[in-house]
């Protein structure tokens, strides 16, 4: 199966109970709007987010005078669109001379998205580097050279319980005597209420700043799709001590409630830039809201991704088949 496949596999669960919605209701009334947002609720919207979702969908059925529920579901289709648009900057840093700071608590699939990454940019024609600053974890080292291994990319690393802003202030050293386009920072995970790991965020940002100026800095947070508002939680904390520039939201692939990443870009205001839907280097991709909100409110569909743009292709054509 295709990237596209995977994630509509993996959001079965949650665009099955949003399907059933619009299939079993027939007037807008009341009743439907409760069972849309309670629907909503439970796949991980969040309460914020799925009120103005009704909000608008309200307004908009009475300003087009919509009487039948099943014509509401491309309104919210579009509506979700509309809060989850990614900026046409959102990448600009691939082009650029940047450092990445890759910052998450642990066990939400950080330093294999990382991996992935390093894997992802060579595979595009760009040098990459990647620096072990999670010393604190035992086996983090270790882990990441075995996905820089499998990348192709050098490592910057010191010996376990090392100074992390020492390996940050080594690779940002060695990113700008190589020229290197991109340098991947991984970051300690301890719990996100511990005061010592804000302050040492705060540290390596000041040594990238001092030692090198001119580079682009990118800051991703790597949130686990499956733990839903508990995701939501991290990111704030996250977010009240340091900025962040895009999210990577990981796991999606059978156990997560898809309407998180609906609930963190219009709560937060921060994108949502890339998705993972399983652990192969390649099941990290780029995130594509319109694809998203189409997984998410899709019925199941087991056709190929071939044959889904084909079958698309020929009805765009207006042939028959």
């Amino acid at each position: 199966m295709g990237f596209f496949q995977r994630l509509r596999e993996g959001l079965k669960k949650t665009s099955d109970s949003i399907a059933g919605v619009f299939k079993t209701a027939t007037e807008i009334d009341d009743d439907f709007y409760d069972e849309l947002e309670e629907t909503l609720i439970s796949a991980d919207m969040g309460f914020e987010t799925t009120e103005k979702v009704i909000d608008d969908l309200k307004e908009k059925v009475e300003e087009l005078g919509l009487k039948d529920a099943s014509e509401c579901k491309d309104l919210v289709m579009n509506i979700l669109k509309d809060q989850m648009d990614v900026p046409d900057n959102a990448y600009c840093f691939e082009d650029a001379k940047t450092v990445m700071l890759i910052i998450g608590v642990n066990g939400v699939g950080k330093t294999t998205s990382i991996g992935k990454l390093a894997a992802q940019y060579k595979n595009q024609g760009r040098s990459v580097l990647v620096a072990a600053a999670d010393t604190f974890r035992a086996g983090a080292i270790e882990q990441l050279r075995t996905w820089t291994e499998r990348a192709g990319v050098d490592l910057i690393a010191q010996g376990e319980g090392a100074d992390p802003s020492a390996v940050v202030y080594d690779a940002v050293k060695a990113a700008k005597a190589r020229k290197t386009n991109i340098t991947l920072i991984d970051t300690a995970g301890r719990l996100h209420n511990k005061k010592n790991l804000m302050d040492e965020l705060a540290k390596m940002r000041r040594v990238i700043a001092r030692e090198y100026p001119e580079c682009y800095v990118e800051t991703l947070i790597v949130l686990d799709g499956s733990t839903g508002q508990n995701a939501l939680e991290q990111a704030r904390q996250f977010s009240n001590v340091t900025e962040i520039n895009g999210i990577i939201l990981t796991k999606l692939d059978g156990t997560a409630k898809g309407g998180i990443a609906v609930a963190i870009q219009s709560e937060l205001k921060v994108p949502v830039k890339y998705i993972g839907v399983g652990e192969k280097i390649d099941d990290l991709q780029k995130f594509n809201p319109e694809e998203y909100i189409n997984a998410l409110f899709a019925d199941f569909d087991l056709r190929s991704d071939q044959d889904i743009v084909v079958d698309e292709a020929i009805k765009n054509m207006g042939i028959e088949e």
